[in-house]
């Protein structure tokens, strides 16, 4: 007997969307054949997608939790006659028990609805071992990461992925869209799941993850950088340089900047095709010489002597 797909996830029956997508990607990163050598996690991982996908469809998981994993041998409109017969067919299981109840009797069992006659047992036989019905039905849309550094995502462009699915290796051309941010998906149609009896695939969603960087902090669209300057850079003022993922940028350095000042470069963070790109954000940092010579030295005590600067007053 196939496994509740609420116990196959590990939720309440009254999950709601976003509780079944949070175990979905849960379960998916623990068991997926990338990531999972044991034999047992693919079919483990086979469970779960499929599970999903059921649950996720609100039509989908009405008529499962109506008529339990057999779901999909009952043709549409049974849901009429099952409404019919209600309560009082021999063995019918209660609304919304998506496990198995006690076989129906050897009689057949005949409900008229608004303009057709249905025989139950030859709807429901299959659930119990006799005749099955059985359609086309579509493939599952599917999820993967992809991960992504900085400088891509702020540019795009074309580039090809290479995911492990339960029929081996599987190369894609993906088109990145400039400026796509972390969690954005990516859709390839008709590369997801494959349907049964001549319906057509499911889609492929590429989920974007965009991986840490060692001069970038990312928020949203938003990118962050430490903007390295001298003392006297910073006391006095100057336009330093910058780098951006789009390349160089000047930035103007007001004087008298202190450590930890943020200088704003509007429309220098990741593009945004269908509004405002985002911004840059350099952080002033003030570094001093780590070795100074015998004169910057001197200086640095001549300035020590005339300045009447206290950073700490008041404080």
């Amino acid at each position: 007997m196939a496994r509740d797909y609420y116990e196959v996830l590990g939720v309440p029956r009254t999950a709601d969307a976003d509780e079944l997508q949070e175990a979905y990607r849960r379960l998916a990163r623990r068991y997926h054949p990338d990531v999972n050598k044991d034999p047992a996690a693919e079919e483990r991982f086979k469970e779960v997608n499929e599970a999903y996908h059921v649950l996720a469809d609100p039509d989908t998981r009405a008529r499962y939790d109506r008529f339990g994993p057999d779901f999909r041998q009952i043709p549409e409109g049974a849901e009429r006659a099952w409404a019919g017969a209600g309560a009082r067919g021999p063995g019918s299981r209660p609304p919304g028990g998506a496990g198995r109840s006690r076989a129906f009797d050897e009689e057949q069992v005949f409900v008229t609805g608004e303009g057709f006659d249905v025989d139950l047992e030859d709807l429901l036989g299959g659930l119990f071992g006799g005749r099955r019905a059985s359609g086309p039905m579509a493939g599952a849309d599917q999820e993967a990461e992809l991960k992504l550094t900085i400088e891509e995502a702020y540019r795009g462009g074309r580039r090809w992925v290479s995911l492990a699915g339960l029929d081996g290796q599987r190369s894609y051309e993906v088109t990145i869209p400039a400026g796509v941010v972390d969690g954005q998906r990516i859709r390839l149609a008709g590369q997801g799941g494959r349907g049964t009896g001549g319906a057509g695939p499911g889609d492929l969603y590429l989920v974007v993850r965009i991986a840490p960087h060692s001069r970038y902090r990312l928020e949203g669209r938003d990118l962050h950088v430490e903007l390295l300057v001298s003392p006297w850079e910073a006391a006095l003022g100057s336009t330093v340089p910058v780098d951006t993922p789009g390349g160089e940028a000047k930035v103007k350095v007001p004087a008298g900047s202190s450590s930890g000042r943020r200088l704003r470069l509007r429309g220098q963070g990741l593009p945004n095709p269908r509004g405002q790109p985002g911004d840059l954000y350099a952080e002033v940092r003030i570094m001093v010489p780590p070795k100074p010579s015998r004169r910057e030295r001197e200086l640095f005590e001549e300035l020590a002597k005339v300045s009447d600067f206290h950073p700490r007053r008041g404080r």
